[in-house]
């Protein structure tokens, strides 16, 4: 089995080896969307890795163990079961071929991101459940790509998969019990990794407006550079709402923005914002209807409300990553 596979040979049906996002960046670049080249290691990647640091039988015994109405219960067994997966050593053969496809991007840094086999489906959006590293080296990756597999396993994580009835159990294992419809789906993880990209602004579009969920207006969240920053909650962003066919701006609301997230070699930093940009309005009316009518033909392929993350980088827009609103 190939355990690698580039971003423009998956698609939407490939849930099962790329995950909700890795199958949904493949689709939007089929579609033609300006999504940052990129691969994905499988989901059966992280199983093989699982077998063959002989961990797999050990994250069970301790999920086994879980008491979900205890939370000590759930923060040991989230403790020694990530511990177990950041000390398993890559099996030598496939990090290597790791390493050469990021080779092959010719990017210095790289974005890696977490992407469950049950994610970004209309019941399971998993949004900030999972972890994403920024600034990734090539001296870095095969650990973050790590981290990302451990991040199934937070705290948030198992409480999030237990409400969902998503387990761990083995597959042959569920198969046997009640003819294999016990109602339980196994989860695992795939990882996208992705050209870095600095962002100048970024933020969100959402397709129908989240809040008064009026179906003919589209919402535009903005902030100065990257988006963890609006992710995190730590600032107010613009926010421009705009008609949904003609495209027309309804109502901008710019807010000062003080500090934003930017790269700082290989991490992120926070920083000031130059103070002649702190109140300046992030997106113009030109850039708002370009980045509206992106998303809305996102939303025409998928048929269905889509939560965009946008980034604009040197006078152009790159999609992060799409998924269904599930709140509406």
């Amino acid at each position: 089995m190939r355990f690698i596979r580039d971003l423009k040979e998956i698609g939407a049906k490939d849930i099962q080896i790329a995950g909700g996002k890795g199958a949904n960046l493949g689709e939007l670049i089929r579609i033609g969307m300006p999504v940052p080249e990129g691969f994905v290691i499988s989901a059966q990647a992280f199983e093989r890795f699982l077998k063959e640091t002989d961990t797999e039988a050990e994250i069970q015994t301790r999920w086994d163990k879980i008491n979900i109405g205890d939370v000590e219960s759930i923060e040991e067994a989230s403790e020694i079961i990530r511990s177990l997966i950041l000390g398993g050593r890559f099996p030598e053969d496939f990090g290597d071929e790791i390493l050469h496809a990021f080779d092959q991007l010719g990017a210095r840094y790289v974005a890696v991101r977490s992407s469950a086999t049950a994610e970004d489906t209309k019941i399971d959006s998993w949004a900030g459940e999972l972890e994403t590293y920024l600034n990734t080296t090539k001296e870095d990756l095969l650990e973050n790509i790590k981290r990302c597999w451990a991040s199934l396993y937070t705290p948030r994580a198992i409480f999030y998969r237990f409400g969902r009835k998503l387990d761990h159990k083995p597959i042959f294992e569920r198969q046997r019990e009640n003819g294999g419809e016990r109602g339980e789906t196994r989860i695992l993880v795939a990882v996208v990794v992705q050209k870095m990209i600095q962002s100048e602004v970024s933020g969100v579009c959402f397709t129908v407006h989240p809040v008064t969920k009026d179906q003919d207006q589209m919402l535009i969240e903005a902030c100065w550079g990257l988006g963890e920053i609006l992710v995190s909650g730590q600032i107010t962003p613009d926010s421009y709402v705009i008609t949904k066919r003609s495209f027309r701006i309804l109502d901008v609301n710019n807010n000062l923005q003080e500090r934003m997230i930017v790269s700082g070699g290989e991490k992120t930093q926070a920083i000031p914002v130059p103070k002649f940009k702190r109140e300046k309005q992030k997106l113009m009316g030109a850039q708002i209807g370009e980045l509206a009518k992106l998303c809305i033909k996102i939303e025409d392929h998928f048929k269905d409300p889509q939560d965009v993350e946008w980034a604009l980088a040197q006078g152009k827009f790159h999609i992060l990553q799409s998924r269904l609103i599930t709140t509406l």
